[in-house]
């Protein structure tokens, strides 16, 4: 690598959603942190129902967990001032520097970004005093015309702390040089100005092919394509909002099936990237509309809305109450994660409406357990025991992130980190993120009927892929070209 500046800004804006804008700044990281640069990842405003906890009791998206990771940091909420939360289709929870301030409609949410804009301004100043670069992420597109007042999380950012942009786009979706031309479009002449290269992301093939494109949008903007990313297949890193579908091939001769339903406000799905690249393990995702199959384990995971998502549970045509009676009636497994947790139980209440409208469900009644939810939220990182019936006890890690609390009004078995059934079928605990901890994925899986499980390590896989990333953009970036530009553009601020 040439020589980069020894402090700077770069943010990563992206053509769509989903364009490689996390990825690209998790690759930069490592890739930063390995040459001793000191480097921390920043999002000024996120949109999300995957969070991370950090040491301090604060909240952020997963995806600055994982950068933070990359750089070799632990998270901090500076990392991602404002987490939005949606509940609703129109609705949202706001989260400042790691507190929730409140829900607020959409509508309600572009009249406060002026003041959101104050936390982002205060948490990036304090990055910047700390590290010799900040990499920051934007969201979603900048060319999104009706979000442009007011913006914070792209080029409303940029502009205030007068950066330059690296702009990436996905390759794979077709029509790689409209969505860069037209971004480039939609932007005013400062900002267009601001964008030092592109970065083509997830491209097939052979190089070759696409030169003669990427020599026609150099001579059509003036600015130089720093990079082609290729597409690497099997790529397991912890997704920043969107169910991943990937899975890795079984050993068809030891397989459990594993079933969990997609409600509209699943939140934290990452609690079960562990079993997607797990060998024995096959994952089943069931969706709107869909009929679950026969399985040996069944997990309702946590839940932005348990209670809109427990009706929507409760009304699929695949008759999820009906699907769960049989499934137990016949020695299945069920776990509850924290949202499931709560639907598991006897009741939910929210007197205050904090995750909707005020008012109360019945719960699906296989533990004894009532649950309120309340104004303070419960985050924090959590580390144990697993004690199941038959095995050995072993540790356990994770975190909590939760509005509510639940209490038991009957005889209930304590098993460290939840609680089990007394007929030993049903289990249910607050903890995200168990399944990374190696030796309870082994212990639950073993409950759920896996006799002869694999040992599975995901956060040693998760490094692998982040090497594996950083590698992949070390090779195909230009560095020559990224420093030479940054180089003109800080050149040009002085």
């Amino acid at each position: 690598m040439p020589m980069l500046p020894t402090h700077q800004t770069l943010m990563v804006q992206g053509t769509t959603s989903d364009a490689g804008k996390s990825t690209l700044v998790c690759a930069l990281g490592r890739i930063l942190a390995d040459a001793h640069i000191r480097t921390a990842p920043f999002k000024p405003q996120n949109m999300a129902l995957n969070s991370a906890v950090t040491a301090d009791g604060g909240e952020i998206g997963r995806a600055q967990a994982l950068q933070a990771q990359a750089c070799r940091l632990a998270p901090t909420t500076d990392m991602n001032p404002v987490l939005l939360k949606p509940n609703s289709d129109t609705g949202a929870q706001v989260i400042i520097q790691g507190k929730a301030v409140g829900n607020l409609p959409a509508q309600d949410y572009h009249a406060y970004k002026k003041t959101a804009m104050n936390a982002v301004l205060d948490s990036y100043q304090r990055l910047q005093q700390h590290y010799s670069w900040v990499l920051v992420e934007g969201a979603g597109s900048p060319a999104e015309i009706n979000l442009r007042a007011n913006d914070i999380a792209n080029m409303g950012f940029a502009e205030a702390v007068d950066c330059p942009v690296i702009l990436i786009a996905d390759i794979d979706r077709g029509g790689v040089f409209a969505h860069l031309l037209g971004t480039l479009a939609c932007l005013s002449d400062s900002e267009r100005a601001r964008v030092v290269g592109f970065v083509i992301n997830r491209f097939r093939g052979d190089i070759a092919l696409l030169q003669d494109g990427l020599d026609w949008l150099e001579e059509k903007t003036g600015k130089p394509v720093l990079g082609v990313l290729p597409y690497l297949h099997g790529l397991y890193l912890d997704a920043e909002d969107a169910v991943s579908q990937q899975q890795v091939e079984q050993d068809k001769n030891k397989v459990i099936n594993v079933v969990v339903p997609v409600y509209p406000r699943t939140s934290n799905h990452t609690d079960f990237d562990a079993l997607r690249v797990h060998p024995q393990v096959n994952l089943i995702l069931v969706g709107p509309e869909q009929t679950p199959p026969p399985a040996d384990f069944v997990i309702l995971p946590g839940s932005k809305n348990t209670r809109a998502d427990l009706n929507w549970l409760q009304t699929q045509p695949g008759n999820w109450p009906q699907y769960l009676q049989r499934h137990l009636r016949y020695g299945g497994k069920l776990l509850g994660i924290c949202g499931g947790l709560q639907m598991l139980g006897e009741s939910i209440s929210d007197p205050h409406g904090i995750e909707g409208t005020a008012g109360s469900n019945t719960g699906l009644g296989y533990l004894p357990l009532i649950s309120e939810l309340k104004a303070d939220k419960t985050l924090r990182l959590v580390s144990g025991e697993l004690r199941l019936p038959d095995q050995p006890v072993v540790a356990a890690r994770g975190y909590e992130i939760h509005a509510g609390i639940s209490l038991s009004n009957d005889d209930i078995q304590d098993i460290g980190c939840g609680w089990l059934s007394n007929d030993g079928q049903i289990m249910a605990t607050y903890w995200h993120g168990i399944f990374d901890t190696p030796e309870a994925l082994q212990q639950i899986l073993h409950w759920a009927g896996l006799s002869d499980g694999k040992t599975i390590d995901f956060n040693s896989i998760r490094e692998q892929q982040i090497d594996r990333l950083a590698l992949s953009v070390k090779q195909h970036i230009d560095w020559h070209k990224l420093s030479t530009t940054l180089y003109n553009f800080n050149v040009a601020r002085t």
